[in-house]
C-alpha cells in the first residue's frame, strides 16, 4: 500500500480479519493510513473508526434461533433476518496520532467515541 501510494484503507468485515484486528489496526497506524473498519472491534484495538453491523446484536439473534430451534422450530422455516443495528465508533487517540480532526457533527452521532 505504501508504495502504491494508498492515502486510506478500508478493511472489510469477516472473521479472518476480525481475528487478526489488533494486528492489521497497527500496520495501519504504523504506516499511517486512516483506515475504517467493518467491526467495533478494530477500533477497539486501535484503529480509527468503524462502521457496520453489531456483533453483539447478531450473536444475541443467533441464540434466540437456537433457542426456537431447541424449542421444536425446523431451521427451514425461520426467517432470513437481516442486520438492524448499525454502529459507527471513533477512536479520537487514533485520529490524533494520524493527525485528523474528527467533526463534532459526526463524534456527535457516534455510538461510541474512544478517548
Amino acid at each position: 500500500m505504501a508504495h502504491a501510494h494508498a492515502q486510506a484503507l478500508t478493511i472489510l468485515a469477516d472473521a479472518f480479519m476480525n481475528f487478526h484486528a489488533k494486528r492489521i489496526a497497527d500496520l495501519a497506524l504504523g504506516n499511517r493510513f486512516p483506515a475504517i473498519y467493518g467491526f467495533r472491534e478494530f477500533p477497539e484495538a486501535g484503529g480509527l473508526a468503524s462502521y457496520g453491523a453489531s456483533l453483539r446484536e447478531e450473536q444475541r439473534l443467533a441464540a434466540r434461533y437456537i433457542d426456537k430451534i431447541f424449542k421444536g422450530a425446523k431451521p427451514s422455516d425461520l426467517p432470513v433476518q437481516q442486520p438492524t443495528k448499525f454502529e459507527l465508533v471513533i477512536n479520537l487517540r487514533t485520529a490524533k496520532a494520524l493527525g485528523l480532526t474528527i467533526s463534532p457533527a459526526v463524534l456527535a452521532i457516534a455510538d461510541e467515541v474512544i478517548e
